[in-house]
């Protein structure tokens, strides 16, 4: 199936929620939950897309040509086909459409994620079987995956982590912006927000790579790496859980001066297309995820949709090294775009 007769299909099992537009700018869906909208006043999604659009990439084709640039990611020792990874989702029945629950997205995902090469973020929720599943799963596949937890009690993460462990995942995550979902500010003081010495705690019990995610700020980030995570995420949780918060474009740059080189950095918030992962490299990421867009080629074609806008992104981000004369990942530096 071409990428226009996916979205078509997609859109006939996500309508009314997600309308699954030709460009997922966040603007159709506003506000709107059930759906993939942002909290009130509804525009965080939208101004994560719009911002990557202001940053300019710098062609440049007066230099050796390059045929076939080398996009291969290496990620905590093992080596990737891109620096593109599956943004974690959650409650997609409710959000997207009938078509998935949690489980089933999260299997379908993770295997169309490894076929491409990469792997797939999977999601937590308030049924614990989520998790369990989707790790079960990922035992089942290798280990290929990064299980997200949410900022639950210590102990309850623990206790994730020991089943993660078991089945010999991969690496683990946590994003913990989600403190702000109504689900965990209801269970009280032990699940939400986190010092560095609870989140250190953690990392030291994973006994694994540790990546947390939600990060918005400098200061944030440094103390992520206080902690001892290995990676970060760049994350507003798509407005998810706070209106008023700037794009993960603004913050990029600022956050990878402070901490390059200390902890991995991903970005995940509008990036739509192959320029956008240049931009974001460019800016200091070392790699980037992408969510609702995965989420609407799966509902409109299962693996073959990963497929799909996979090859799309990385024709494009292939494109733009073309055309700015990078021939590698380290060659996409901050000369490379303009404001």
């Amino acid at each position: 199936m071409e990428y226009k007769e996916i979205l078509e299909e997609a859109r006939k099992q996500t309508a009314p929620h997600c309308m699954a537009c030709p460009v997922c700018n966040g603007k159709a869906c506003g506000n709107n939950v059930p759906g993939p909208g942002s909290k009130a006043p509804g525009n965080a999604a939208a101004r994560n897309y719009d911002k990557w659009q202001e940053i300019f990439v710098n062609m440049d084709t007066l230099c050796q040509s390059v045929v076939d640039p080398d996009i291969s990611f290496e990620l905590f020792g093992r080596r990737f086909s891109a620096p593109l990874f599956v943004a974690p989702l959650g409650a997609v029945d409710m959000h997207y459409g009938k078509k998935y629950t949690d489980d089933t997205y999260n299997a379908e995902m993770m295997r169309g994620a490894i076929d491409c090469g990469i792997l797939a973020f999977t999601g937590d929720g308030v049924n614990p079987q989520i998790m369990k599943d989707a790790i079960a799963e990922s035992g089942a596949l290798g280990g290929l995956s990064i299980p997200t937890i949410k900022p639950w009690a210590k102990e309850v993460v623990f206790e994730k982590l020991d089943d993660l462990n078991a089945h010999g995942v991969f690496a683990a995550a946590m994003d913990v912006d989600a403190a702000g979902l109504p689900f965990l500010q209801k269970q009280g003081g032990k699940a939400g927000s986190k010092t560095v010495e609870e989140m250190r705690e953690i990392i030291e019990h994973a006994g694994k790579p540790f990546i947390v995610k939600g990060i918005m700020t400098v200061a944030g980030a440094k103390k992520a790496v206080e902690a001892g995570a290995a990676g970060i995420v760049v994350s507003n949780h798509g407005g998810r859980v706070q209106g008023g918060v700037p794009s993960t474009a603004e913050v990029l740059g600022e956050i990878a001066d402070a901490v390059k080189g200390q902890t991995v950095i991903f970005v995940d918030g509008g990036i739509r297309s192959g320029v956008d992962i240049f931009r974001a490299l460019a800016l200091g990421a070392d790699a980037v995820l992408v969510g609702r867009p995965f989420a609407t080629m799966l509902y409109g074609a299962g693996a073959e949709g990963v497929r799909v806008l996979y090859d799309k992104l990385v024709a494009e981000l292939k494109g733009t090294m073309k055309m700015c004369g990078a021939p590698s990942l380290k060659d996409i530096t901050r000369d490379k775009i303009r404001f």
